[in-house]
């Protein structure tokens, strides 16, 4: 039987913004139900923090093989396995009886969120022409930027009302859904590669990015000189310095790692790990300054950080009008510099003050983040042939990691280093210098990535910024004539 035909703009776009949304979410929804899942098992606060970091070591193993997989075996294939995978280990996870089951379907998890990004992403380079990227960006990348903020809401409703169990089965219905609609209306792309797999370049990788995550995500609560975190990082990276001398001299490497020569895409992925550390830096940081600083319910917490997502969704739908207008350089450059302002003021945030204020700086955070997140993600492959998709989107990907693990070691650091209570007048109290010392942090380590903002060349992203006359047009309608970049 013949399959239905859909446009796939529309149907790759469908499958991608719902694989996104659910695994994204994934990542900080279960962080809400850490305490419940430590407490059902009877173990601490440090073991089960585990479950996120099997999690995350698994994802960085695997996204630098996603590219050579979805070119070998077809991204269809790839990115539907994977999203069947990552629905299964959800049920599985909601169904563990201890905690090592627990972390051995997380793995899995791992696994098959590692795959979905960058193959889904490669799957949007080759059907979507660069004209058409940024009107496509306000809607693709929404569910990177909500995705966060959406998790900690449900997933404090879902602990509260029924159990831990179900910020896993949360899963199941998007995941159902989105696998049976791909089946339905997905078609192959063919870019096939005949080169083999490169087992080396896959092991250095692999293991490297593991000890070198693993040390990120744990460095803060076991110490950063103590011996298996001190070695982690040596050996990781290493590991990594062997695995980036053997992918440039190979013939036929698993990341191709000459993409770095390109101007234009070395530059985005330098501001996409710098802005990135600075913002998932504040996620990770904003709602501990709530619940342990301010004392405030997990519900209101979500509720205050929430404006972020919102102010995302506003600032793509401004920033991809005026991208053809002013280019990637001077949007990406201003974006950065507001949202470092916004990250500056939170220092404001007292005792007693009205969590209204702290709602319209994470709001305004979010509008002047998405400016960053439009102009890198479509500046980034406006040079790169649907070839060197594959291998854009892998090096890409795993650079967003790496980045959101560094904001993250980096102020737990700091909140760790100065200490979050502080005692007085014989009472421990929250330090609140603490947490303004780290939203300053995540100020300085967004700025930092207007240096290379400023290195970007619009006329390198020349072909991003042809106009079409609206967003239904690039998904699938009739494309009005391009403007010409002068």
């Amino acid at each position: 039987m013949q399959r239905p035909q859909m446009n796939p703009k529309v149907s790759i776009s469908i499958v991608f913004v719902a694989a996104m949304f659910m695994s994204i979410m994934d990542g900080t929804i279960v962080n809400v139900a850490l305490p419940s899942i430590g407490h059902q098992f009877g173990i601490s606060s440090t073991s089960v923090d585990t479950i996120v970091v099997s999690y995350l070591v698994s994802l960085a193993v695997v996204i630098p093989v996603s590219g050579w997989l979805g070119d070998r075996l077809g991204t269809r294939r790839i990115f539907l396995g994977a999203l069947c995978l990552f629905t299964l280990a959800s049920a599985l996870c909601g169904l563990a009886n201890s905690l090592g089951m627990l972390i051995a379907f997380r793995v899995l998890q791992g696994i098959a969120g590692g795959a979905l990004t960058p193959v889904g992403n490669t799957m949007l380079m080759r059907t979507f022409p660069p004209a058409e990227r940024v009107q496509l960006s306000r809607i693709l990348n929404i569910p990177t930027v909500i995705a966060p903020a959406t998790g900690p809401v449900l997933g404090g409703l879902l602990v509260d009302k029924l159990s831990w169990h179900w910020v896993f089965y949360v899963n199941l219905p998007i995941g159902i859904a989105t696998l049976l609609f791909g089946l339905i209306f997905l078609s192959e792309q063919h870019e096939r590669s005949s080169r083999g797999f490169d087992f080396p370049g896959f092991l250095f990788a692999g293991i490297g990015l593991a000890l070198f995550m693993y040390a990120l995500s744990e460095g803060s609560n076991y110490g950063w000189i103590t011996p298996a975190i001190l070695s982690s990082l040596i050996a990781g990276g290493v590991l990594i310095a062997v695995f980036v001398f053997c992918e440039l001299s190979t013939r036929e490497p698993m990341i191709d790692l000459h993409l770095l020569r390109n101007r234009q895409f070395r530059n985005c992925n330098l501001v996409t790990v710098l802005s990135g550390a600075g913002f998932l830096g504040l996620l990770y940081t904003a709602p501990l300054f709530l619940q342990e600083g301010r004392g405030v319910s997990a519900i209101t917490s979500g509720l205050t950080t929430f404006p972020e997502a919102i102010g995302v969704v506003v600032g793509f739908q401004i920033g991809s009008r005026i991208y053809p207008v002013i280019g990637p350089r001077r949007l990406m450059a201003g974006g950065i510099i507001m949202a470092a302002i916004m990250m500056t003021l939170l220092c404001l945030m007292g005792s007693t003050t009205s969590l209204w204020l702290m709602r319209a700086l994470m709001f305004l955070t979010g509008a002047s983040m998405a400016q960053v997140f439009l102009s890198t993600s479509t500046a980034a492959y406006a040079n790169i042939t649907a070839s060197e998709a594959g291998h854009a989107s892998a090096l890409y990907g795993t650079v967003q990691q790496i980045g959101s693990a560094l904001g993250v070691a980096i102020l737990s650091t700091v909140l760790s280093s100065i200490g979050i209570m502080q005692l007085i007048a014989g009472k421990l109290q929250p330090n609140l210098t603490a947490y303004h010392i780290a939203f300053l942090t995540a100020a300085v380590l967004t700025l930092l990535a207007v240096i290379f903002a400023l290195n970007i060349r619009d006329k390198d992203a020349a072909a991003t910024m042809q106009r079409t006359s609206n967003t239904r047009d690039t998904l699938g309608g009739e494309v009005s004539a391009p403007v010409e970049i002068v």
